[in-house]
């Protein structure tokens, strides 16, 4: 299948799935994950900066989290924004009590200022992103959600998209398959394989720089970047075909191709 025009219904007519990145894409869990990261960090940095030989203790910034942890599998967030701040700790295991010790100690306390936040101030979808899965399924396109979050299903449930998706593949089922994470395109991968479709003829939405980094990787038909602030240029440069800033921009296009096919 040649790329074409995502504004164009006749694009829309000749795809078999679409696979959406979940956080910054769906639901605005991007900048929940920001604030998590934000206070993980500056506490880390605060408390023990100095002890583990950390070349910067300044606050974790919006920008670091674009550049080293956005849409990466959790643990390997943290050994990128430690590595950034010439930091080293033991990586340990997913078992280990959340603190300071090591990789996944750190990565454990990140997930419990995650929850928090979920918990006490709940979640929204993106109106657009809503108003585009309800034209998609109009015109009867299967989709998934291809998410490196280990809290995608709870993040969905607090979504009210419980049962939504045909397909997620998160960081639960990348991690007991042992699958790379993203820029890798594995998981995008299993996700097409998931819902019977052909890369080839499938879209893949992403807000990260890894993420449209994997949809390319994975010769997807057409991956789209949705700038939530990673910026335009950063996510062509990185993969994307066509960048815009809300899903709610494709729901004429998509509705025009369900109206044509009736």
């Amino acid at each position: 299948m040649t790329l074409g025009d995502p504004f164009s219904a006749d694009f829309w007519t000749r795809l078999e799935g679409v696979l959406f990145d979940l956080d910054g894409v769906i639901t605005p869990t991007a900048q929940v994950h920001e604030r998590a990261w934000a206070a993980l960090f500056n506490w880390f940095l605060s408390e023990h900066g100095d002890a583990v030989g950390a070349s910067d203790t300044s606050p974790f910034e919006l920008s670091d989290y674009h550049e080293y942890v956005d849409g990466k599998p959790r643990y390997d967030g943290v050994r990128s924004f430690l590595a950034s701040r010439s930091i080293e700790l033991p990586d340990g295991e997913p078992s280990d009590d959340p603190g300071p010790r090591t990789v996944c100690a750190l990565g454990n306390r990140k997930n419990l200022e995650f929850n928090k936040i979920i918990e006490s101030e709940g979640i929204e979808a993106f109106p657009g992103s809503i108003a585009l899965l309800d034209a998609l399924d109009a015109l009867g396109i299967p989709q998934g959600i291809v998410s490196s979050s280990k809290n995608a299903v709870p993040v969905l449930a607090g979504a009210g998209m419980e049962g939504r998706f045909n397909v997620i593949v998160d960081g639960v089922v990348a991690a007991d398959l042992q699958l790379p994470g993203k820029p890798a395109p594995d998981a995008f991968l299993l996700g097409a394989e998931q819902l019977n479709v052909a890369p080839s003829a499938t879209v893949v939405f992403e807000d990260a720089v890894s993420g449209v980094a994997a949809g390319r990787a994975g010769n997807f038909a057409l991956v789209i970047g949705v700038n939530r602030g990673s910026g335009a240029d950063a996510l062509s440069e990185n993969g994307a075909h066509v960048v815009i800033n809300d899903l709610g921009e494709l729901v004429d296009a998509v509705t025009a191709a369900a109206d044509g096919e009736r």
